[in-house]
C-alpha cells in the first residue's frame, strides 16, 4: 500500500481499531476468568494478537486473541497440570502451528467435518454457560460440566441467602439483557458500540453507584507483574505424554478455529484473500510468545474479526492499533478495570456461550442427512459429559464410520444369462472385506456346474479379501464343473492384488 493510500485509509482504520478494542476489552478478561486464569493474562494475549500477530498475519482483517473455544481446554489443563505448565504447552503448540504453516499444511486443518466443528463449539458453549453461571452469582466453577450442572441449584439457593450472590447475579443477568436488547434494537448510527461493553459499563456504573460489595476484577497496577516468564526447567515437562497430548490438542483446535474464522472473514469482504499457511505460522509465533509470557493461547476470533470488517477496516493496521489501545488502557487506566464486577464479565461469557450453541447450523446440517446432525449432537454431548478431547474423538470416530459405510457400499446381483447354466455376478460399488458375508451368500445361490462371469468394471475398488473369496470359491467348485471367469477390464489401479488363473477359473480379457 502506497503512502497516499495509507493516509486515505488511516482514519477509517483508526475508527475500526477503536471498535475492535471496545469489543475485545471485556472478552479478553472474561475468557481469562472462564479459563481459570487472572484477567490480565487474557489482556496480554490480546495485546500480542494485535501488536505481533497483526503484523505478520496471513489474514489481514482477522483479529487474534483469547477465544471462548479454548477456554474449556485451558481450564482443564490448568486444573490438571497447574498454571505453570500452560507455558510449555503453548510453546510446543505454537511450534507445531509454525511448522504446519511452513510445510503448507494449512488446508488440512480445513477438512475437518463441519458437524464435528459445530458440535465442538456447541459443547464448549454449554460448558461455558454451566461454569460461568456459578461465577455470575459470585461463586466458583466446578471441575466438570456435570458437576457444574448438579451444583447449580445449590449455588442458586446460596444466592438467596446472606452475601452478595443475588446482587452479583442481578448484575450478570442485567449485562446479558442489555447485550440481547442492544443486539435487537441498536440504532444504525450506533452500530459500532458493542453490546458487551455497554452491558459491562452499565453494570459497573450501577455497582459503584449502589456501593455493592461484589467481587471485582483483579488487575495489577503494573502489567509486568502479570507476566510469568517461562522457566527453562519447565520445558523438561514436555517429555510427559499428558503434556504432549495437551499441546497437540491445543494446536489442532486453535488452528481449526483460526482457519474457519479466516474463511468466514474472507466471505465478508472483497479485498485481499487469506493465506492460510502464513496465518497458521503467524498464530504459531503468537502462541509461542504467549507461552513465554505465561498468557492464554490465542486463535483468530470471528466476533472481533467481523466487528473489524463491519467497522470498515481494509488493512491490517486496524488489528495492530487495537492491540496498541489495549496496551495503553491497561498501562494508564488499570483502576477502571479494577472496578468491573466479575459477575458482569461472567454474564458476557454466558451470553457468548449461548451463541456458540448454533441451532441454525444444526438445522442446516439436516440438508445432508441425519448422520451429520447426529454427529453434531454426539460430539457436543460427549464434550459436556466427559472432556473436550474425548468429545472431538467421538466426532471424528463417527465421521470415519460414515466414510467407511459410504466407501463399502456394494450392490450384488446374480443374473442368469441366455446360455445354459451361465450366470453373471454383477458388482457395483466398493468390494471390501465388510462385504465378504454378502458376497458369500450370493455365490451360494449359483448352481454347481455353471459358468460364472464376474465383470469388475463397475467397481470403484476391490480388496484382496474379496478377490481371495472369488478365487477360492472357483477352486472349490471346479471339481463340479463350475467355471469362474473374472473380467477385470476397466478396473485399472482400483484393483488390490493380482488375479491368478487357476484350475477351474478363467480370466477374461484385461
Amino acid at each position: 500500500m502506497g503512502i497516499t493510500a495509507l493516509k486515505t485509509a488511516l482514519p477509517r482504520e483508526l475508527l475500526a481499531s477503536v471498535v475492535v478494542f471496545l469489543v475485545a476489552l471485556p472478552l479478553c478478561m472474561g475468557i481469562a476468568i472462564a479459563s481459570g486464569m487472572p484477567p490480565a493474562k487474557g489482556l496480554i494475549t490480546g495485546i500480542v494478537g494485535g501488536l505481533i500477530v497483526g503484523w505478520i498475519a496471513g489474514s489481514p482483517l482477522q483479529v487474534s486473541g483469547p477465544a471462548a473455544g479454548l477456554a474449556v481446554l485451558v481450564f482443564e489443563v490448568v486444573r490438571e497440570h497447574g498454571m505453570a505448565m500452560l507455558g510449555p504447552i503453548l510453546v510446543l503448540a505454537g511450534l507445531l502451528q509454525l511448522l504446519a504453516g511452513r510445510f503448507k499444511l494449512g488446508c488440512w486443518f480445513r477438512v475437518t467435518a463441519p458437524a464435528v466443528v459445530y458440535g465442538m463449539l456447541a459443547g464448549i458453549g454449554v460448558l461455558i454457560v454451566l461454569s460461568q453461571a456459578h461465577v455470575m452469582f459470585d461463586s466458583g466453577p466446578k471441575p466438570s460440566g456435570l458437576d457444574n450442572l448438579i451444583a447449580f441449584p445449590s449455588t442458586l439457593i446460596q444466592a438467596f441467602g446472606p452475601g452478595t450472590g443475588m446482587q452479583a447475579g442481578m448484575l450478570g443477568l442485567g449485562t446479558m439483557l442489555i447485550m440481547w436488547g442492544w443486539e435487537k434494537l441498536r440504532p444504525q448510527s450506533l452500530r459500532f458500540v458493542p453490546g458487551a461493553l455497554l452491558g459491562v459499563g452499565i453494570a459497573t456504573g450501577i455497582s459503584l453507584f449502589m456501593a455493592l460489595q461484589v467481587k471485582r476484577v483483579e488487575v495489577p497496577d503494573n502489567l509486568a507483574d502479570a507476566i510469568d516468564w517461562l522457566r527453562p526447567a519447565d520445558l523438561m515437562n514436555l517429555a510427559d505424554p499428558a503434556i504432549l497430548v495437551a499441546a497437540i490438542v491445543v494446536a489442532f483446535i486453535a488452528s481449526a478455529e483460526t482457519l474457519l474464522s479466516a474463511s468466514a472473514v474472507d466471505r465478508m469482504h472483497s479485498g485481499q484473500r487469506s493465506d492460510f499457511d502464513k496465518e497458521l505460522s503467524a498464530q504459531g509465533v503468537g502462541n509461542m510468545l504467549c507461552g513465554v509470557l505465561g498468557a492464554l493461547p490465542m486463535t483468530g476470533v470471528i466476533v472481533r474479526s467481523s466487528a473489524n470488517v463491519q467497522a470498515g477496516a481494509t488493512t491490517r493496521f486496524s488489528t495492530i492499533f487495537h492491540g496498541l489501545w489495549l496496551l495503553a488502557f491497561v498501562l494508564l487506566l488499570s483502576s477502571v478495570l479494577q472496578s468491573i464486577p466479575v459477575a458482569s464479565l461472567a454474564g458476557v461469557l454466558v451470553y457468548t456461550g449461548l451463541k456458540l450453541v448454533d441451532l441454525k447450523a444444526f438445522r442446516g446440517l439436516g440438508r445432508y442427512g441425519r448422520m451429520p446432525m447426529f454427529t453434531y449432537a454426539a460430539t457436543a454431548v460427549a464434550i459436556i459429559f466427559t472432556d473436550l478431547l474425548t468429545g472431538v474423538l467421538v466426532g471424528f470416530g463417527l465421521t470415519l464410520v460414515k466414510l467407511a459405510f459410504k466407501a463399502s457400499r456394494l450392490k450384488i446381483n446374480v443374473v442368469e444369462l441366455a446360455g445354459e447354466k451361465e450366470f453373471e455376478l454383477r458388482l457395483v460399488g466398493a468390494a471390501t472385506f465388510l462385504k465378504v458375508p454378502a458376497l458369500t451368500q450370493a455365490l451360494g445361490t449359483i448352481p454347481q456346474g455353471s459358468t460364472v462371469h464376474v465383470p469388475l468394471g463397475n467397481l470403484s475398488y476391490i480388496d484382496h479379501s474379496c478377490l481371495e473369496l472369488l478365487e477360492e470359491w472357483g477352486r472349490s467348485n471346479a471339481a463340479h464343473g463350475t467355471r469362474l471367469l473374472i473380467e477385470p477390464r476397466g478396473l485399472k489401479r482400483r484393483l488390490e492384488g493380482r488375479i491368478y488363473t487357476t484350475t477351474g477359473i478363467g480370466s477374461g480379457a484385461a
